[in-house]
């Protein structure tokens, strides 16, 4: 008697597009948060911010298409009772554990700590951007401080998305190993291998009509919101025009330095020292003194809530007015060579204006640097 063929493998679609397109959008997309984020620094801030917003927007349209998806892309068909994680981490251990067509137990908590520590990314990210840099719809609700505080939390949400993704990588491996199911190709092909014996889940129609109205519903209401939110003032921001008299007069011999960036005492006393300015005497008539002397000390660094301002305000009390003494000011220049503040353009560590394209206005936003190629030579 021949032997018999061996069945033909039965593959089942499970991963339908949007489930897919989610998945590789959020790969890419983290990637894209992280490298900003950890490796390129501060001049890359607009694309990290627009890298969170797009994640927001991802994630919002996963979690509706979890309700209207098709079958294995709905919370209903995945999501475990402790008692199923718990009879799951035992089969695992004794080598008993089946094959799943969808999420298993421990995969579908892999995606809610996923959502959960995405979605604390966000809002502590819309935080930062609003109470540190001024900016975003946070900018009239929170303040420096509390934008300050959330870098914290950004920071640990920020290193324990990435052992999450290290994890989810290292389960998919094991788990293609454990059932010579390849699915980091299933997740590309949405198709699925179907064991003997395998519990396939009562087929639900996606409803893409629900899922496309309900995203557009939002969508519609929140992005006016989120634009009327960041059309609001900031809080704490300084003011927006320097003096006439103050610029003339200081524009002379450099850049016109914004009165936020030093506290009334310091401006007071940079103020009362003309006759030694810097080894200068840089004396004025004394209504001209008076006039920038009051302007200085009505905007000066108390008055404004932005990063600069505060930073500012911890001066060395050897040079209670050199913004290039404070400790703010080194640790942010500290890997910068002394070559590029010699050479022209810059030509001093004091001529702010060289690279940042907003110190007129005391904002000093990071994607606002912009440091000449001639000093890099």
């Amino acid at each position: 008697m021949a032997d018999q063929a061996p069945p033909e493998e039965t593959r089942i679609a499970v991963w339908d597009l949007p489930v897919r397109a989610y998945h590789w959008l959020q790969f890419v997309l983290v990637a894209v948060a992280a490298v900003t984020g950890f490796l390129l620094g501060g001049r890359w801030i607009d694309v990290h911010v627009w890298a969170g917003a797009a994640l927001a927007a991802l994630l919002v349209m996963r979690i509706i298409w979890g309700f209207a998806g098709s079958t294995y892309a709905r919370f209903s068909t995945f999501l475990p009772a402790p008692r199923t994680v718990f009879s799951h981490v035992r089969e695992l251990k004794s080598g008993t554990a089946r094959p799943h067509l969808g999420h298993n137990p421990l995969g579908a908590l892999m995606i809610l700590a996923l959502v959960a520590v995405i979605a604390g990314l966000v809002v502590s990210g819309t935080i930062i951007f609003g109470g540190v840099f001024k900016k975003g719809p946070g900018a009239a609700f929170f303040s420096f401080a509390t934008g300050f505080s959330a870098r914290e939390i950004h920071e640990l949400l920020a290193f324990a998305l990435l052992g999450l993704v290290g994890l989810h990588i290292a389960g998919a491996f094991f788990e293609s190993w454990r059932t010579g199911e390849n699915l980091t190709r299933a997740m590309v092909t949405g198709r699925k291998r179907l064991e003997p014996g395998t519990h396939e889940e009562r087929p639900i129609a996606a409803r893409p009509l629900v899922a496309v109205v309900t995203i557009l519903v939002l969508f519609g209401a929140a992005v006016p919101l989120g634009l009327s939110l960041a059309a609001i003032p900031p809080s704490g921001m300084p003011v927006a025009q320097l003096d006439p008299v103050y610029r003339q007069e200081c524009t002379a011999c450099h850049m016109a330095y914004h009165p936020s960036l030093l506290p009334v005492a310091s401006w007071q006393a940079l103020m009362d020292n003309l006759d030694d300015h810097f080894g200068e005497d840089a004396s004025l008539y004394p209504e001209t003194a008076t006039t920038i002397t009051a302007f200085l000390t009505a905007n000066a660094a108390e008055t404004a809530d932005t990063k600069p301002a505060n930073a500012f305000r911890r001066l060395d009390p050897a040079s209670p007015y050199e913004l290039t003494a404070t400790p703010f000011w080194k640790r942010m220049h500290g890997e910068i060579p002394d070559s590029v503040f010699a050479a022209k353009p810059v030509s001093s560590k004091a001529n702010c204006a060289a690279c940042h394209r907003d110190a007129e206005a005391g904002a000093f936003y990071p994607a606002n640097i912009n440091i000449p190629k001639e000093d890099l030579k």
